[in-house]
Protein backbone atom coordinates (compact mmCIF):
# COMPACT_ATOMS: atom_id res chain seq x y z
CA UNK A 1 0.00 0.00 0.00
CA UNK A 2 2.91 2.49 1.11
CA UNK A 3 4.64 1.88 -2.72
CA UNK A 4 1.88 3.27 -4.39
CA UNK A 5 1.22 5.94 -2.07
CA UNK A 6 5.17 6.76 -2.75
CA UNK A 7 4.73 6.25 -6.66
CA UNK A 8 1.96 8.40 -6.64
CA UNK A 9 3.37 11.04 -4.98
CA UNK A 10 6.93 10.80 -6.84
CA UNK A 11 5.02 10.97 -10.05
CA UNK A 12 2.64 13.27 -10.48
CA UNK A 13 4.05 16.97 -11.27
CA UNK A 14 3.10 19.01 -8.29
CA UNK A 15 0.50 20.86 -10.45
CA UNK A 16 -1.36 17.05 -10.35
CA UNK A 17 -0.91 16.27 -6.80
CA UNK A 18 -2.49 19.63 -6.14
CA UNK A 19 -5.44 18.83 -7.93
CA UNK A 20 -6.00 15.72 -6.72
CA UNK A 21 -5.57 16.76 -3.06
CA UNK A 22 -7.97 19.50 -3.99
CA UNK A 23 -10.50 16.88 -5.78
CA UNK A 24 -10.14 14.91 -2.44
CA UNK A 25 -10.37 17.34 0.09
CA UNK A 26 -13.68 18.62 -1.91
CA UNK A 27 -15.14 14.85 -2.08
CA UNK A 28 -14.14 13.98 2.03
CA UNK A 29 -16.32 17.09 3.07
CA UNK A 30 -19.25 15.93 1.14
CA UNK A 31 -18.49 12.39 2.32
CA UNK A 32 -18.11 10.51 -1.06
CA UNK A 33 -15.40 7.74 -1.43
CA UNK A 34 -12.80 9.09 -4.13
CA UNK A 35 -10.48 6.56 -6.36
CA UNK A 36 -8.02 7.49 -8.63
CA UNK A 37 -8.67 5.41 -11.89
CA UNK A 38 -8.41 4.43 -15.40
CA UNK A 39 -5.73 5.56 -17.63
CA UNK A 40 -3.55 7.52 -14.61
CA UNK A 41 -2.94 4.06 -12.77
CA UNK A 42 -1.71 2.36 -16.03
CA UNK A 43 0.33 5.00 -16.69
CA UNK A 44 1.74 5.50 -12.76
CA UNK A 45 2.50 1.58 -12.99
CA UNK A 46 4.15 1.57 -16.46
CA UNK A 47 5.99 4.87 -16.05
CA UNK A 48 4.58 6.23 -18.70
CA UNK A 49 3.75 10.14 -18.90
CA UNK A 50 0.54 11.24 -16.89
CA UNK A 51 -1.25 12.70 -19.51
CA UNK A 52 -4.32 13.86 -17.22
CA UNK A 53 -6.26 12.29 -14.05
CA UNK A 54 -8.79 10.06 -14.18
CA UNK A 55 -11.01 10.17 -11.32
CA UNK A 56 -14.09 8.19 -9.74
CA UNK A 57 -16.42 8.78 -6.87
CA UNK A 58 -19.28 6.77 -5.45
CA UNK A 59 -21.84 8.82 -5.64
CA UNK A 60 -22.91 12.25 -8.12
CA UNK A 61 -19.86 14.13 -9.25
CA UNK A 62 -22.74 16.69 -10.25
CA UNK A 63 -23.10 17.90 -6.81
CA UNK A 64 -19.72 18.84 -6.37
CA UNK A 65 -19.43 21.67 -9.40
CA UNK A 66 -19.51 24.84 -7.80
CA UNK A 67 -17.96 23.58 -4.62
CA UNK A 68 -14.77 22.54 -7.53
CA UNK A 69 -15.57 26.38 -9.44
CA UNK A 70 -15.19 27.83 -6.08
CA UNK A 71 -11.57 26.50 -5.45
CA UNK A 72 -10.66 26.95 -8.81
CA UNK A 73 -11.11 24.02 -10.85
CA UNK A 74 -12.74 25.27 -14.28
CA UNK A 75 -15.68 22.57 -15.39
CA UNK A 76 -15.28 22.53 -19.40
CA UNK A 77 -18.02 19.89 -19.96
CA UNK A 78 -20.63 18.18 -18.23
CA UNK A 79 -22.26 14.85 -19.33
CA UNK A 80 -25.37 14.78 -17.22
CA UNK A 81 -26.52 11.43 -18.64
CA UNK A 82 -22.97 9.47 -17.43
CA UNK A 83 -22.26 11.71 -14.81
CA UNK A 84 -18.83 13.04 -15.51
CA UNK A 85 -17.30 16.25 -15.21
CA UNK A 86 -14.08 17.29 -17.42
CA UNK A 87 -12.12 19.58 -15.33
CA UNK A 88 -9.18 21.92 -16.05
CA UNK A 89 -7.41 21.65 -12.67
CA UNK A 90 -4.89 24.68 -11.75
CA UNK A 91 -1.88 24.72 -13.67
CA UNK A 92 -3.04 23.53 -17.24
CA UNK A 93 -3.77 19.87 -15.61
CA UNK A 94 -6.57 18.02 -17.16
CA UNK A 95 -9.09 15.77 -15.28
CA UNK A 96 -12.24 13.89 -15.23
CA UNK A 97 -14.43 13.41 -13.00
CA UNK A 98 -16.89 10.16 -12.97
CA UNK A 99 -19.57 8.18 -11.30
CA UNK A 100 -18.64 4.65 -10.44
CA UNK A 101 -21.43 3.01 -12.61
CA UNK A 102 -22.45 -0.22 -13.99
CA UNK A 103 -23.31 -0.22 -18.02
CA UNK A 104 -25.64 -3.04 -19.59
CA UNK A 105 -25.95 -3.03 -23.49
CA UNK A 106 -29.26 -4.20 -24.76
CA UNK A 107 -27.87 -3.78 -28.56
CA UNK A 108 -24.70 -3.00 -30.11
CA UNK A 109 -24.24 0.55 -30.87
CA UNK A 110 -26.95 1.65 -28.70
CA UNK A 111 -26.17 3.07 -25.19
CA UNK A 112 -26.04 1.57 -22.36
CA UNK A 113 -28.16 1.72 -19.81
CA UNK A 114 -26.49 3.61 -16.63
CA UNK A 115 -26.68 3.09 -12.81
CA UNK A 116 -24.97 3.51 -10.14
CA UNK A 117 -22.80 1.43 -8.81
CA UNK A 118 -19.74 0.34 -6.41
CA UNK A 119 -15.93 0.64 -7.51
CA UNK A 120 -15.71 -3.31 -8.34
CA UNK A 121 -18.70 -2.83 -10.85
CA UNK A 122 -17.22 0.17 -12.04
CA UNK A 123 -14.03 -1.95 -13.00
CA UNK A 124 -15.97 -4.45 -14.53
CA UNK A 125 -17.79 -2.74 -17.09
CA UNK A 126 -14.38 -1.51 -18.69
CA UNK A 127 -12.78 -2.29 -21.51
CA UNK A 128 -9.32 -3.51 -20.83
CA UNK A 129 -7.06 -5.00 -18.02
CA UNK A 130 -4.53 -2.22 -18.01
CA UNK A 131 -7.50 0.38 -17.41
CA UNK A 132 -9.54 -1.95 -14.78
CA UNK A 133 -7.60 -0.53 -11.90
CA UNK A 134 -8.20 2.01 -9.03
CA UNK A 135 -6.33 3.68 -6.32
CA UNK A 136 -8.36 4.23 -2.80
CA UNK A 137 -8.15 7.89 -1.65
CA UNK A 138 -9.77 7.59 1.02
CA UNK A 139 -8.72 8.34 4.69
CA UNK A 140 -9.21 4.67 5.83
CA UNK A 141 -7.85 2.98 3.04
CA UNK A 142 -5.63 5.60 1.24
CA UNK A 143 -3.26 3.47 -1.29
CA UNK A 144 -5.02 0.58 -1.76
CA UNK A 145 -4.85 -1.21 -5.36
CA UNK A 146 -7.86 -2.64 -6.79
CA UNK A 147 -6.97 -4.73 -9.33
CA UNK A 148 -9.67 -7.15 -10.34
CA UNK A 149 -8.57 -8.61 -12.95
CA UNK A 150 -4.61 -8.85 -12.65
CA UNK A 151 -3.76 -5.93 -14.97
CA UNK A 152 -0.38 -5.26 -13.29
CA UNK A 153 1.02 -8.99 -14.60
CA UNK A 154 -0.48 -7.76 -18.30
CA UNK A 155 1.47 -4.18 -18.03
CA UNK A 156 4.77 -5.99 -16.69
CA UNK A 157 4.12 -8.91 -20.13
CA UNK A 158 3.55 -5.47 -22.17
CA UNK A 159 0.21 -6.80 -23.85
CA UNK A 160 -3.36 -5.22 -24.22
CA UNK A 161 -6.06 -7.69 -23.15
CA UNK A 162 -9.95 -7.43 -23.12
CA UNK A 163 -12.08 -7.76 -19.81
CA UNK A 164 -14.92 -10.21 -21.76
CA UNK A 165 -15.51 -11.71 -25.13
CA UNK A 166 -18.26 -9.28 -25.69
CA UNK A 167 -16.06 -6.37 -25.11
CA UNK A 168 -15.69 -4.82 -28.84
CA UNK A 169 -19.83 -6.00 -30.09
CA UNK A 170 -20.66 -3.80 -26.78
CA UNK A 171 -18.92 -0.55 -27.36
CA UNK A 172 -16.94 -0.30 -31.28
CA UNK A 173 -14.95 2.33 -29.75
CA UNK A 174 -12.60 0.16 -27.98
CA UNK A 175 -11.17 -1.46 -31.53
CA UNK A 176 -9.88 2.34 -32.27
CA UNK A 177 -8.93 2.72 -28.64
CA UNK A 178 -6.73 -0.85 -28.61
CA UNK A 179 -5.14 0.42 -31.22
CA UNK A 180 -4.27 3.19 -30.56
CA UNK A 181 -2.52 2.33 -26.74
CA UNK A 182 -0.78 -0.02 -28.78
CA UNK A 183 0.83 2.09 -31.09
CA UNK A 184 1.78 4.97 -28.35
CA UNK A 185 2.93 1.81 -25.90
CA UNK A 186 4.53 -0.15 -28.44
CA UNK A 187 2.79 -2.89 -27.29
CA UNK A 188 0.79 -5.72 -28.45
CA UNK A 189 -3.12 -7.67 -28.52
CA UNK A 190 -3.03 -10.54 -26.15
CA UNK A 191 -3.88 -13.73 -28.41
CA UNK A 192 -7.44 -14.02 -27.51
CA UNK A 193 -7.65 -10.43 -27.35
CA UNK A 194 -6.85 -10.26 -31.05
CA UNK A 195 -8.82 -13.20 -32.18
CA UNK A 196 -12.01 -11.19 -31.07
CA UNK A 197 -10.49 -7.40 -32.67
CA UNK A 198 -9.64 -9.71 -35.69
CA UNK A 199 -13.46 -11.41 -35.66
CA UNK A 200 -14.86 -7.57 -35.01
CA UNK A 201 -12.95 -6.21 -37.80
CA UNK A 202 -14.45 -8.49 -40.48
CA UNK A 203 -17.99 -8.58 -39.03
CA UNK A 204 -17.96 -4.50 -39.28
CA UNK A 205 -18.77 -4.01 -35.70
CA UNK A 206 -17.17 -0.36 -36.29
CA UNK A 207 -20.85 0.73 -37.97
CA UNK A 208 -22.53 0.66 -34.66
CA UNK A 209 -20.09 3.44 -33.51
CA UNK A 210 -22.22 6.35 -32.02
CA UNK A 211 -20.79 10.12 -32.54
CA UNK A 212 -20.16 10.56 -28.59
CA UNK A 213 -17.02 7.81 -28.82
CA UNK A 214 -15.80 9.49 -32.37
CA UNK A 215 -15.83 12.95 -30.38
CA UNK A 216 -13.97 11.66 -27.29
CA UNK A 217 -11.50 9.59 -29.25
CA UNK A 218 -10.97 12.67 -31.10
CA UNK A 219 -9.03 14.74 -28.43
CA UNK A 220 -7.36 11.38 -27.22
CA UNK A 221 -6.00 10.97 -30.74
CA UNK A 222 -4.65 15.49 -30.45
CA UNK A 223 -3.13 14.74 -26.60
CA UNK A 224 -0.93 11.94 -28.02
CA UNK A 225 2.99 12.45 -27.62
CA UNK A 226 3.26 11.45 -31.28
CA UNK A 227 -0.13 11.86 -32.68
CA UNK A 228 1.66 11.79 -36.15
CA UNK A 229 2.43 7.80 -35.05
CA UNK A 230 -1.00 7.09 -33.58
CA UNK A 231 -2.55 8.18 -36.69
CA UNK A 232 -0.35 6.26 -38.81
CA UNK A 233 -1.87 3.27 -37.00
CA UNK A 234 -5.09 4.09 -37.23
CA UNK A 235 -4.98 4.41 -41.00
CA UNK A 236 -3.48 1.02 -41.65
CA UNK A 237 -6.31 -0.34 -39.89
CA UNK A 238 -9.25 1.42 -41.32
CA UNK A 239 -9.75 3.79 -37.98
CA UNK A 240 -8.59 6.59 -39.22
CA UNK A 241 -11.63 7.08 -42.04
CA UNK A 242 -14.05 6.08 -39.42
CA UNK A 243 -13.05 9.16 -37.80
CA UNK A 244 -13.97 11.18 -40.64
CA UNK A 245 -14.36 10.10 -43.83
CA UNK A 246 -11.92 12.93 -45.61
CA UNK A 247 -9.65 12.42 -43.68
CA UNK A 248 -6.03 10.87 -44.21
CA UNK A 249 -2.38 11.14 -43.53
CA UNK A 250 -1.69 13.23 -46.20
CA UNK A 251 -4.36 16.24 -44.56
CA UNK A 252 -1.69 16.10 -41.74
CA UNK A 253 1.30 18.57 -41.65
CA UNK A 254 3.67 15.76 -40.75
CA UNK A 255 6.66 18.25 -40.48
CA UNK A 256 5.05 21.00 -38.13
CA UNK A 257 4.26 18.09 -36.23
CA UNK A 258 7.67 17.50 -35.99
CA UNK A 259 8.29 20.82 -35.10
CA UNK A 260 5.96 20.95 -32.14
CA UNK A 261 7.34 18.02 -30.88
CA UNK A 262 10.39 19.08 -30.72
CA UNK A 263 9.94 22.40 -29.45
CA UNK A 264 7.45 20.86 -26.65
CA UNK A 265 9.95 18.86 -25.09
CA UNK A 266 12.39 21.58 -25.47
CA UNK A 267 10.23 23.92 -23.31
CA UNK A 268 9.30 21.57 -21.03
CA UNK A 269 13.00 20.78 -20.18
CA UNK A 270 12.91 24.84 -19.01
CA UNK A 271 9.88 23.95 -16.87
CA UNK A 272 7.21 24.92 -19.10
CA UNK A 273 3.34 22.73 -18.62
CA UNK A 274 1.58 23.87 -21.39
CA UNK A 275 -1.71 22.00 -22.78
CA UNK A 276 -0.36 20.53 -26.38
CA UNK A 277 -4.13 19.25 -27.38
CA UNK A 278 -5.57 22.20 -29.55
CA UNK A 279 -1.85 22.65 -31.40
CA UNK A 280 -1.99 19.04 -32.22
CA UNK A 281 -5.37 18.94 -33.48
CA UNK A 282 -4.84 22.26 -35.58
CA UNK A 283 -1.81 20.79 -37.79
CA UNK A 284 -3.39 16.99 -38.12
CA UNK A 285 -6.66 18.56 -39.45
CA UNK A 286 -4.67 21.68 -41.50
CA UNK A 287 -5.06 20.64 -44.81
CA UNK A 288 -8.71 19.47 -44.50
CA UNK A 289 -11.39 22.00 -45.29
CA UNK A 290 -13.25 24.24 -43.33
CA UNK A 291 -16.39 22.28 -43.17
CA UNK A 292 -14.68 19.26 -42.27
CA UNK A 293 -12.91 20.97 -39.45
CA UNK A 294 -16.16 22.34 -38.38
CA UNK A 295 -17.46 19.15 -38.24
CA UNK A 296 -15.27 17.79 -36.38
CA UNK A 297 -15.18 20.02 -33.68
CA UNK A 298 -18.70 19.87 -32.87
CA UNK A 299 -18.06 16.14 -32.26
CA UNK A 300 -15.69 16.84 -29.21
CA UNK A 301 -17.58 16.91 -25.70
CA UNK A 302 -15.00 19.57 -24.55
CA UNK A 303 -16.09 22.71 -25.21
CA UNK A 304 -13.00 25.13 -24.01
CA UNK A 305 -11.22 22.55 -25.71
CA UNK A 306 -12.18 23.45 -29.18
CA UNK A 307 -12.44 27.27 -28.42
CA UNK A 308 -8.31 27.01 -28.01
CA UNK A 309 -8.66 25.25 -30.92
CA UNK A 310 -9.93 27.58 -32.92
CA UNK A 311 -8.38 30.88 -31.44
CA UNK A 312 -4.59 29.48 -32.20
CA UNK A 313 -3.97 31.74 -34.79
CA UNK A 314 -5.47 35.21 -33.60
CA UNK A 315 -3.50 35.19 -29.66
CA UNK A 316 -0.12 33.99 -31.91
CA UNK A 317 -0.93 37.04 -34.09
CA UNK A 318 -1.33 39.57 -31.09
CA UNK A 319 1.82 38.13 -29.55
CA UNK A 320 3.71 38.64 -32.76
CA UNK A 321 2.15 42.13 -32.66
CA UNK A 322 3.26 43.09 -29.24
CA UNK A 323 7.48 41.57 -29.73
CA UNK A 324 7.15 43.95 -32.70
CA UNK A 325 6.38 46.93 -30.93
CA UNK A 326 7.43 50.10 -29.29
CA UNK A 327 7.54 47.81 -26.12
CA UNK A 328 9.94 45.56 -27.28
CA UNK A 329 12.27 47.79 -28.77
CA UNK A 330 14.57 47.18 -26.03
CA UNK A 331 15.86 43.27 -25.11
CA UNK A 332 13.94 43.59 -21.26
CA UNK A 333 10.84 44.71 -23.10
CA UNK A 334 10.78 41.73 -25.35
CA UNK A 335 11.52 39.70 -22.48
CA UNK A 336 8.61 40.99 -20.29
CA UNK A 337 6.39 39.98 -23.04
CA UNK A 338 7.41 36.68 -24.05
CA UNK A 339 7.99 35.68 -19.62
CA UNK A 340 4.09 37.22 -19.24
CA UNK A 341 2.40 35.04 -22.16
CA UNK A 342 0.70 31.75 -22.80
CA UNK A 343 3.18 28.87 -23.10
CA UNK A 344 0.72 27.64 -25.40
CA UNK A 345 1.12 31.03 -27.35
CA UNK A 346 4.94 30.91 -27.46
CA UNK A 347 4.78 27.17 -29.10
CA UNK A 348 2.44 27.86 -31.28
CA UNK A 349 4.28 31.10 -32.91
CA UNK A 350 7.74 30.22 -32.68
CA UNK A 351 6.42 27.25 -34.89
CA UNK A 352 4.55 29.24 -37.56
CA UNK A 353 5.69 32.46 -37.80
CA UNK A 354 7.19 33.97 -41.31
CA UNK A 355 8.43 37.16 -39.56
CA UNK A 356 12.54 37.19 -39.28
CA UNK A 357 12.69 39.71 -35.90
CA UNK A 358 9.96 37.73 -34.10
CA UNK A 359 11.74 34.61 -34.85
CA UNK A 360 15.03 35.77 -33.91
CA UNK A 361 13.78 37.27 -30.47
CA UNK A 362 11.90 34.01 -29.52
CA UNK A 363 15.40 32.13 -30.36
CA UNK A 364 17.01 34.39 -27.94
CA UNK A 365 14.66 34.08 -25.46
CA UNK A 366 15.40 30.13 -25.57
CA UNK A 367 18.56 30.38 -25.63
CA UNK A 368 20.64 33.58 -25.49
CA UNK A 369 19.06 35.62 -22.99
CA UNK A 370 18.72 32.86 -20.29
CA UNK A 371 22.22 32.43 -20.30
CA UNK A 372 22.83 35.99 -18.94
CA UNK A 373 20.77 35.05 -16.22
CA UNK A 374 23.84 33.00 -14.65
CA UNK A 375 26.01 35.85 -14.25
CA UNK A 376 23.58 36.34 -10.91
CA UNK A 377 23.66 36.77 -8.26
CA UNK A 378 26.90 39.44 -8.32
CA UNK A 379 30.14 38.80 -6.55
CA UNK A 380 29.35 42.46 -5.05
CA UNK A 381 25.92 41.34 -3.84
CA UNK A 382 28.20 38.99 -0.43
CA UNK A 383 30.65 41.95 -0.03
CA UNK A 384 27.55 44.38 0.29
CA UNK A 385 25.61 41.70 2.50
CA UNK A 386 23.00 41.84 0.13
CA UNK A 387 21.85 38.06 0.60
CA UNK A 388 18.71 35.89 -0.05
CA UNK A 389 17.38 36.75 3.70
CA UNK A 390 16.61 40.26 2.36
CA UNK A 391 12.83 40.69 1.47
CA UNK A 392 13.72 42.66 -1.86
CA UNK A 393 16.06 40.25 -3.10
CA UNK A 394 13.80 38.70 -5.90
CA UNK A 395 13.32 42.25 -6.77
CA UNK A 396 16.53 42.91 -7.14
CA UNK A 397 17.93 40.35 -8.90
CA UNK A 398 15.01 40.88 -11.54
CA UNK A 399 15.95 44.19 -12.38
CA UNK A 400 19.71 43.37 -12.04
CA UNK A 401 18.91 41.11 -15.26
CA UNK A 402 16.77 43.45 -17.48
CA UNK A 403 20.03 46.13 -16.86
CA UNK A 404 22.04 43.32 -17.80
CA UNK A 405 19.57 42.39 -20.74
CA UNK A 406 19.82 46.02 -22.09
CA UNK A 407 23.69 46.20 -21.43
CA UNK A 408 23.79 48.96 -18.44
CA UNK A 409 25.44 46.74 -15.98
CA UNK A 410 28.92 45.93 -17.64
CA UNK A 411 31.85 47.55 -15.37
CA UNK A 412 32.09 47.28 -11.44
CA UNK A 413 31.56 50.58 -10.57
CA UNK A 414 28.14 50.54 -12.46
CA UNK A 415 26.82 47.55 -10.40
CA UNK A 416 27.72 48.81 -7.29
CA UNK A 417 26.26 51.77 -7.80
CA UNK A 418 22.93 50.05 -8.67
CA UNK A 419 23.56 48.15 -5.57
CA UNK A 420 24.32 50.96 -3.36
CA UNK A 421 20.42 51.94 -2.41
CA UNK A 422 19.66 48.04 -1.70
CA UNK A 423 22.72 47.59 0.86
CA UNK A 424 21.36 46.53 4.22
CA UNK A 425 23.03 48.96 7.46
CA UNK A 426 26.13 47.65 9.22
CA UNK A 427 25.63 45.16 12.30
CA UNK A 428 25.74 46.98 15.55
CA UNK A 429 29.19 45.91 17.15
CA UNK A 430 28.78 43.15 19.55
CA UNK A 431 28.02 44.23 23.11
CA UNK A 432 31.47 44.51 25.65
CA UNK A 433 31.73 42.32 28.17
CA UNK A 434 33.16 43.10 31.80
CA UNK A 435 35.89 40.98 33.23
CA UNK A 436 36.90 40.92 36.72
CA UNK A 437 41.19 41.16 37.56
CA UNK A 438 42.19 37.62 37.48
CA UNK A 439 44.76 36.33 39.85
CA UNK A 440 47.47 36.87 37.03
CA UNK A 441 46.50 40.47 36.65
CA UNK A 442 46.92 40.91 40.18
CA UNK A 443 50.41 39.48 40.74
CA UNK A 444 51.93 41.35 37.75
CA UNK A 445 50.80 44.82 38.87
CA UNK A 446 52.01 44.10 42.37
CA UNK A 447 54.88 42.90 41.09
CA UNK A 448 55.40 45.93 38.97
CA UNK A 449 55.55 47.91 42.70
CA UNK A 450 58.74 47.83 44.35
CA UNK A 451 57.10 48.07 48.43
CA UNK A 452 55.70 45.83 50.24
CA UNK A 453 52.55 44.30 47.90
CA UNK A 454 51.62 42.39 50.89
CA UNK A 455 51.06 45.92 52.97
CA UNK A 456 49.40 47.74 49.87
CA UNK A 457 46.89 44.84 49.85
CA UNK A 458 46.18 45.14 52.97
CA UNK A 459 45.67 48.60 53.31
CA UNK A 460 43.16 48.73 50.58
CA UNK A 461 41.43 45.97 52.46
CA UNK A 462 41.16 49.08 55.52
CA UNK A 463 43.95 46.54 57.57
CA UNK A 464 47.66 46.94 58.58
CA UNK A 465 49.55 44.07 59.30
CA UNK A 466 51.48 43.71 62.35
CA UNK A 467 55.21 44.58 63.56
CA UNK A 468 54.80 46.65 60.27
CA UNK A 469 57.01 49.89 60.37
CA UNK A 470 54.75 53.17 60.04
CA UNK A 471 54.90 55.70 57.72
CA UNK A 472 55.67 59.00 59.14
CA UNK A 473 55.23 61.47 56.15
CA UNK A 474 58.26 64.30 55.78
CA UNK A 475 57.67 68.07 56.26
CA UNK A 476 56.91 69.17 52.68
CA UNK A 477 60.33 72.11 52.51
CA UNK A 478 62.40 69.49 54.00
CA UNK A 479 65.75 69.24 51.80
CA UNK A 480 66.62 65.39 51.26
CA UNK A 481 69.39 64.39 53.30
CA UNK A 482 72.59 63.42 50.95
CA UNK A 483 73.22 59.63 51.87
CA UNK A 484 77.08 57.66 52.06
CA UNK A 485 78.09 57.02 48.18
CA UNK A 486 77.83 53.03 47.94
CA UNK A 487 81.14 51.48 46.89
CA UNK A 488 81.86 49.28 44.39
CA UNK A 489 81.86 46.15 46.38
CA UNK A 490 77.90 47.55 47.30
CA UNK A 491 77.18 47.84 43.95
CA UNK A 492 76.91 43.86 43.55
CA UNK A 493 75.11 43.37 46.43
CA UNK A 494 71.62 44.16 45.08
CA UNK A 495 72.00 41.18 43.47
CA UNK A 496 72.04 38.86 46.17
CA UNK A 497 69.21 41.06 47.95
CA UNK A 498 66.98 40.88 44.67
CA UNK A 499 67.03 37.27 45.13
CA UNK A 500 66.18 37.40 48.05
CA UNK A 501 63.05 39.90 47.44
CA UNK A 502 61.77 37.63 44.89
CA UNK A 503 60.93 34.95 46.84
CA UNK A 504 58.46 37.14 49.48
CA UNK A 505 57.28 38.65 46.56
CA UNK A 506 56.19 35.56 45.31
CA UNK A 507 54.49 34.66 48.70
CA UNK A 508 52.71 37.95 48.59
CA UNK A 509 51.22 37.41 45.15
CA UNK A 510 49.76 34.03 46.58
CA UNK A 511 48.91 35.53 49.91
CA UNK A 512 47.56 38.27 47.88
CA UNK A 513 45.11 36.39 45.95
CA UNK A 514 44.09 34.46 49.23
CA UNK A 515 43.15 37.30 50.36
CA UNK A 516 40.94 38.29 47.79
CA UNK A 517 39.52 34.94 47.83
CA UNK A 518 38.85 34.57 52.00
CA UNK A 519 39.26 37.43 53.76
CA UNK A 520 38.95 35.55 57.60
CA UNK A 521 42.78 34.73 56.58
CA UNK A 522 44.37 38.46 56.40
CA UNK A 523 45.68 38.65 59.58
CA UNK A 524 47.25 35.77 59.93
CA UNK A 525 49.07 36.41 56.37
CA UNK A 526 50.11 40.41 56.86
CA UNK A 527 52.33 38.98 60.14
CA UNK A 528 54.13 36.00 57.73
CA UNK A 529 54.50 38.52 54.90
CA UNK A 530 55.81 40.93 57.52
CA UNK A 531 57.86 39.44 59.11
CA UNK A 532 60.05 37.84 55.94
CA UNK A 533 59.79 41.35 54.51
CA UNK A 534 62.00 43.06 56.76
CA UNK A 535 65.46 41.78 55.82
CA UNK A 536 64.58 42.06 52.21
CA UNK A 537 63.87 45.86 53.14
CA UNK A 538 66.75 46.52 54.62
CA UNK A 539 68.96 44.92 51.70
CA UNK A 540 67.11 47.25 49.49
CA UNK A 541 67.58 50.11 51.08
CA UNK A 542 71.49 49.23 51.08
CA UNK A 543 71.17 49.21 47.24
CA UNK A 544 69.42 51.91 45.97
CA UNK A 545 70.49 55.25 46.01
CA UNK A 546 69.36 58.25 48.98
CA UNK A 547 68.36 61.12 46.49
CA UNK A 548 64.92 59.99 45.74
CA UNK A 549 64.26 57.81 48.51
CA UNK A 550 60.45 57.16 48.96
CA UNK A 551 58.61 57.40 52.06
CA UNK A 552 58.91 53.83 53.16
CA UNK A 553 62.73 54.66 53.24
CA UNK A 554 62.51 57.56 55.19
CA UNK A 555 60.75 56.42 57.86
CA UNK A 556 62.97 53.02 57.90
CA UNK A 557 65.65 55.33 58.15
CA UNK A 558 64.58 56.96 61.55
CA UNK A 559 63.74 53.55 62.65
CA UNK A 560 67.79 52.45 62.32
CA UNK A 561 70.03 53.72 64.64
CA UNK A 562 73.03 55.72 62.86
CA UNK A 563 76.55 54.22 62.63
CA UNK A 564 79.52 55.44 64.70
CA UNK A 565 81.64 58.40 62.82
CA UNK A 566 78.47 59.23 61.25
CA UNK A 567 78.05 62.44 62.62
CA UNK A 568 81.90 63.61 62.75
CA UNK A 569 82.27 63.35 59.26
CA UNK A 570 79.59 65.12 58.45
CA UNK A 571 80.20 68.18 60.86
CA UNK A 572 83.54 68.40 58.97
CA UNK A 573 81.87 68.42 55.32
CA UNK A 574 80.28 71.50 56.73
Amino acid sequence: MADYIYSMETRLTPDQQKGVNLVQEIARHAGLNLYLTGGTIRDLVTGFPIRDIDLSVQGNPLKLQKELEKAGVSVEGVEEDLRVLHLLMPGNVRGELNMTRSEVYDKPGKPPVITSATINEDLRRRDLTVNAMALSLNPGSRGLLLDPFNGIADIEAKVLRILHNYAFLEDPIRLIRATRLAARFHWTLEERTQARYDAAKENNYIEYLGKRSIGYELEQLAHEEDPLTVARALEREGWLQVLHPHWTLAKIEASDIGRVMKQRQMMNDLGYTMEIGPINMYFVTRKMSEKDISEIQRLIPRRDFVYKWKHLESRAHDLAKKLTSKEANTVSGAWKILANAAPEDILFLSVTTKQQSVDAKLKNFFGKWRQVREKLPFPEMAEMRITAQLPEYPKILDEAFYLLLDGRLRSHNEIVNFLKPYEPPPPPPPPTTRRGRGKAAAAAAEAAAPGAPAAAALAKRGRKPKGAPSEVPAPAAAPPVPGPQPSPAAKSAPAKGAKEEKKPVAVAAKQHGAVQAKPVAIKAAGKKIAAKAAPAKAAAKKAVPAKAPTKPAKAARKAVPPKKGAGKKSAKRR
